[in-house]
């Protein structure tokens, strides 16, 4: 073979490689993926946590419902300006089958403190250190917080937000992702 021939040869393997690996990429972290429930949205539904009192709160009696998993911490700023939208939303669309679930990445005692001078109208449950493993599975490679992901009731990732959220902006994916068909 020519060395031209294999110049031409490599640069069409590279580059049929680097669009591979864009295709992969961009199905991997779309807000909507059609081809199916992600895995790592299995892996939560299969996770019981503690809520401030310490009662299990088993994850999968949410299957089937729009739910927003927002990661917060006590120490996180933007994460406790957005409680209160994010309480009125749940308040607001509970009827529609939204639920929010708070996944607190902090100890349950500093957790129980920060509810009792802080209530919201969701729950609030309690991580333990597989948090930021869980934050990674579902796209948060930073591990920033507040990272918020919603989940249709088929299981389907609608959004992925890291950083504080748009309530417009999430109020509208919570509407579109809870429509009842007609």
């Amino acid at each position: 073979m020519s060395p031209g021939r294999r110049i031409m040869l490599g640069t069409g393997v590279g580059i049929a490689a680097a669009a591979a690996g864009l295709w992969f990429g961009l199905r991997r972290f779309s807000d909507a993926d059609p081809g199916g429930v992600d895995p790592a949205i299995e892996a939560m539904f299969g996770l019981t946590l503690p809520d401030v009192a310490g009662k299990p709160v088993a994850l999968a009696d949410f299957r089937g419902r729009t739910v927003v998993f927002n990661f917060w911490a006590t120490w996180c700023a933007p994460c406790i300006e957005e409680m209160p939208e994010l309480s009125a939303m749940q308040a607001d669309m509970a009827g529609r089958g939204v639920q929010i679930l708070g996944i607190g990445i902090d100890s349950d005692t500093n957790i129980r403190r920060f509810a009792e001078k802080y209530p919201v109208s969701y729950p609030l449950l309690v991580a333990s250190g597989g948090a930021l493993e869980w934050m990674r599975a579902l796209g948060n490679s930073q591990g920033g917080l507040p990272f918020t992901v919603v989940v249709d009731p088929a299981g389907i990732v609608r959004t992925r937000v890291l950083g504080r959220v748009s309530e417009p902006a999430l109020r509208g994916v919570l509407e579109a992702a809870s429509a009842r068909p007609a």
